[in-house]
């Protein structure tokens, strides 16, 4: 487990660095709806560390970085929610760790 302090924007460029070292992202870095870019909170899986860069993985976090941006110029973090965050967080976390023990992690993104 690696914790960020800072902003998603800063969680979305740790895992980038990640990626760019040769980790694979398992969970795709943002959420399912619109609504989730503007939470102060987002856990992201990734795997392992291989001998090649995964240009898919590379491909997904880049563009994510480029859309959480995109979409932040005209929004602000929901810091009024945070709570509701945390939970649908700590939810889907759950939840793709759980889907996680029963399949490949290859399937997720």
């Amino acid at each position: 487990m690696y914790f960020v302090e800072g902003s998603f924007l800063d969680v979305l460029i740790s895992v980038r660095d990640l990626v760019h070292k040769g980790f694979v992202l398992v969970s795709h870095p943002l959420g399912a709806s619109i609504r989730m870019l503007f939470s102060p909170y987002r856990s992201i899986i990734v795997g392992e560390k291989v001998e090649e860069i995964n240009i898919f993985s590379v491909e997904i976090i880049e563009n994510s970085i480029i859309s959480y941006k995109k979409h932040m110029e005209k929004r602000k973090v929901d810091w009024d929610n945070k709570e509701d965050y945390q939970l649908i967080d700590n939810e889907l976390l759950g939840s793709t760790i759980k889907s996680l023990n029963s399949n490949s992690y290859e399937s997720f993104i």
